[in-house]
């Protein structure tokens, strides 16, 4: 687990006894953050090659998949951060959907689904123009033909593949 600690305020609590901890004496608070579930990222690259679903996309990655002129398949690309919650809450959605080969597109397409992680991405966020997130975009035949930004329920998730 990854801990990063942040200073909450500027000014400093004294603490009234000597139990209280340095950190509730200066008005620290303390931040976790876990590692994304990797069971679906390990060997992204040798999965671009098989078009297998999701993938967790490098620059590299990206362009074999969802660049792919050849690719039969929609892709759907979710721009994330670690940090951010509503992408925490649509991504595990946008997965279950892909994973479904019931989960058609209006033109009767299968689904791909690239994630990003715009922290370690940010060239490729910036190509495309994410300014918030979560922001999915949708391509077909190597091109972008939709988007849709911020966390959508299930309902609304299904809607935006029906119109691809």
């Amino acid at each position: 687990m990854l801990s990063v600690t942040f200073k909450a305020s500027t000014r400093l609590r004294f603490a009234s006894t000597a139990g209280h901890s340095l950190r509730s004496a200066v008005g620290l608070r303390q931040f976790h953050g876990s590692l994304k579930s990797q069971e679906h990222y390990l060997n992204a690259d040798e999965k671009a090659s098989t078009f297998s679903c999701p993938y967790h996309s490098t620059s590299l990655t990206f362009e074999k998949v969802a660049l792919n002129p050849a690719n039969e398949k929609a892709v759907l690309v979710d721009f994330y951060a670690d940090w951010c919650n509503p992408c925490k809450m649509i991504s595990p959605l946008l997965k279950k959907l892909t994973s479904d080969e019931t989960v058609k597109t209006g033109s009767g397409r299968s689904l791909d689904l690239v994630t990003v992680d715009t922290d370690s991405e940010f060239d490729l966020a910036k190509k495309y123009k994410v300014r918030a997130l979560p922001t999915v975009i949708a391509f077909k035949d190597g091109q972008k033909v939709d988007q849709f930004v911020g966390a959508l329920n299930e309902d609304g998730i299904r809607q935006f593949i029906a119109k691809l």
